[in-house]
């Protein structure tokens, strides 16, 4: 298969100037093998067979660096900075593994019209997809307690669920449907209540249950961004407030991310920001 270059829309900026600059490239590293990762099993036209054993090769190449072995020549500007990190940092590889489970589970799920039945189920898939990039970014800054790896997973899985809710339009086009079956049912949402010209009442009650979770798992880990020392704090931060500031944006809408997807403008820097400063 050949590598493409897909450009994307980012809510926070990668390796930003508040990254301490001796982790820029470590990080820079992990974001390439999760964001190539996540385009083979979401970008292009490959049939989903395709999707799984490109991944399964992409898998394989992870293993093979983890062993001090030299990865195939199809991702070596991923697994060539990646191996380095790997052997530098001593970076564990389960969470890369985690990662690959989400994204085959992704491909599996939508090639089979599998839709999540409940919200644990689609909890458990927040600690596979978003979880493992947390406790990799504090790993690399020597964090390693436990109630810091728990609000860790708190603020990636918000961030992951609030990405769910904003991206709601874009991925219902690619077959993909988060909103739980039981809270569906629970707030009387069918599928044709999701589409583009819908006014579903029902949905938008939904997608504020739903945002409103998130926000309060944002909450509830965001005092490590106060523990945490120096840039990392300021960094976190920054996350932080970026993420309310989405669910204060899907608000403003009146939660029809199913009709339209906000995103964060120029001018919603400076109050992100300016709340980072600010946070309590």
């Amino acid at each position: 298969m050949k590598a493409t270059t897909v450009h994307h829309y980012e809510n926070f900026p990668v390796a930003s100037w508040l990254c301490p600059a001796r982790l820029r490239a470590p990080i820079s590293a992990i974001y390439h093998f999760a964001r190539t990762a996540d385009d083979l099993a979401d970008e292009g036209t490959p049939s989903a067979d395709q999707r799984l054993r490109d991944l399964s090769d992409f898998r394989s190449d992870l293993h093979a660096v983890s062993q001090g072995l030299r990865p195939t020549a199809q991702w070596l500007s991923v697994f060539e900075p990646l191996a380095q990190v790997i052997a530098q940092w001593e970076l564990p590889i389960a969470p890369l593994h985690a990662l690959l489970d989400a994204f085959e589970q992704d491909v599996r799920m939508t090639a089979a019209a599998r839709r999540y039945q409940d919200d644990s189920e689609l909890i458990d898939y927040c600690a596979k997809s978003a979880n493992p990039i947390g406790r990799m970014l504090l790993h690399l800054y020597g964090v390693d307690d436990e109630t810091s790896l728990s609000q860790s997973d708190a603020i990636c899985s918000a961030l992951q669920l609030i990405n769910f809710w904003q991206d709601l339009r874009l991925d219902l086009s690619r077959g993909r449907v988060y909103p739980s079956v039981q809270t569906m049912e629970r707030f009387e949402v069918s599928l044709s209540a999701l589409e583009p010209q819908s006014t579903s009442r029902g949905a938008a009650a939904m997608l504020r249950a739903y945002v409103d979770d998130a926000r309060q798992r944002m909450l509830l880990g965001a005092p490590l961004a106060k523990h945490l020392r120096g840039r990392i704090g300021w960094e976190l931060r920054a996350v932080v407030q970026g993420g309310l500031r989405i669910a204060q944006k899907i608000e403003q809408i009146e939660y029809a991310t199913w009709q339209t997807r906000p995103i964060l403008k120029t001018l919603d820097w400076p109050p992100i920001f300016w709340r980072s400063l600010r946070m309590p």
